[in-house]
């Protein structure tokens, strides 16, 4: 592949290999160039890391190439995948194929750019606050945040490794399932919405920080066809955690720059520079209240089988948006769940949440055969 219009991936891969046999033999896939792959040039969306070609594969990268999976390319994204954009000072801004002019969302947005141009059938991303459900709503395709450990995220340069997973993204729920399976070693879920008490979600929780944001009806749109499918929908909350839990962010993501940041301060793209230079100030009280208080939260049992709710906060932005600008109110039905740990499927605009993997991809499979 070489004329990619969309600037979707940054690097592609010359010459693939053979598939093996398998469940997704002869499927490609453009992994997120946050994730190692051996031999192949992984830059983290980095000037820094512009260089870099690791030794070893990452281990999801290597169950879908074992699974028969070929890897073709290495796919653009936020710098750092800190970011909901996918505006990169580095290697540019990624393109919507579905929606000309407008953000693709990130930090995932080349997978998703990449999957809408039908350059790919898989693409493995990264979410540690919306970085696969964003991009997936925002160019038209499906993406799995997992719940937080149920996929290895070895060999994946960290944001926040409290938040950060790794989670399969393609055009359909039944490729996204499969891959999971192949990713998790379990089963593909049998399609399941009849007798599901679906929560309907139209205020999320903040995450701790005061913010929380007005009403948005748009789940209320679900409620017919999930009825229709056997489902019993009802209004929903989800409580508040107990504190501000952006001290977390900040300190872990300080960690994660350590080595380079500030030491390398001018080799950072001035938005994400911006984050990590507010990110020096937070306080270890701050930090270990916020600790217990994630920790509490992710002990919260809900009173529903499942949540539905928009996967948008916005309207999508154009592509030239000041990032600092949209990334809260973009993301407010996102981040909430990469704190409490839950799986979040992204069908577009519509998000299915629950605590386990299987709730949501039975579910995600029941709305697609519909």
């Amino acid at each position: 592949m070489t004329d990619d219009s969309f600037n979707a991936v940054i690097t592609w891969v010359d010459k693939p290999d053979e598939p093996k046999q398998g469940p997704l033999s002869g499927k490609r896939v453009v992994v997120k160039d946050l994730i190692d792959t051996a031999g192949i040039r992984t830059t983290y969306g980095s000037k820094i890391y512009a260089d870099h070609v690791p030794d070893r594969t990452a281990p999801a990268v290597q169950r879908l190439v074992d699974a028969g999976a070929v890897v073709v390319g290495k796919a653009n994204l936020h710098e750092f995948a800190w970011g909901v954009t996918s505006q990169n000072p580095w290697y540019g801004t990624v393109s919507n194929p579905l929606h000309p002019g407008r953000t693709t969302g990130g930090s995932s947005g080349g997978n998703a750019a990449a999957l809408a141009a039908g350059w790919c059938e898989l693409g493995l991303g990264t979410d540690t606050g919306c970085s696969i459900r964003l991009p997936s709503a925002c160019c038209g395709t499906v993406g799995l945040k997992p719940r937080w450990g149920s996929i290895t995220t070895e060999g994946v340069f960290p944001l926040c490794p409290t938040f950060d997973t790794v989670g399969p993204m393609a055009r359909t729920v039944a490729d996204v399932a499969l891959a999971w399976s192949v990713l998790t070693g379990k089963l593909v879920p049998e399609p399941r919405l009849a007798g599901l008490t679906v929560g309907v979600l139209t205020r999320p929780p903040s995450v701790g920080d005061g913010s929380r944001p007005a009403e948005n009806l748009a789940a209320e749109g679900y409620v017919a066809r999930l009825e229709t499918l056997g489902a019993r929908c009802v209004p929903a909350e989800i409580p508040e955690p107990d504190a501000n839990t952006w001290p977390v962010f900040f300190h872990e993501a300080v960690s994660s720059h350590r080595v380079t940041f500030p030491a390398r301060a001018g080799d950072y793209g001035d938005n994400v520079r911006t984050k990590l230079e507010l990110a020096q100030h937070v306080d270890a009280d701050s930090v270990g209240a916020g600790y217990k208080a994630i920790d509490s939260w992710r002990r919260y049992e809900p009173e529903v089988d499942l949540y539905v709710a928009p996967t948008l906060g916005i309207e999508l932005p154009p592509d030239d948006c000041d990032e600092l600008d949209v990334r809260l109110p973009f993301t407010a039905f996102l981040r909430p769940f990469n704190l409490l740990g839950w799986a979040g499927l992204a069908i577009a605009d519509l998000q299915l949440i629950a605590p386990r993997d299987e709730t949501v991809l039975a579910a995600g499979l029941a709305w697609e055969l519909s």
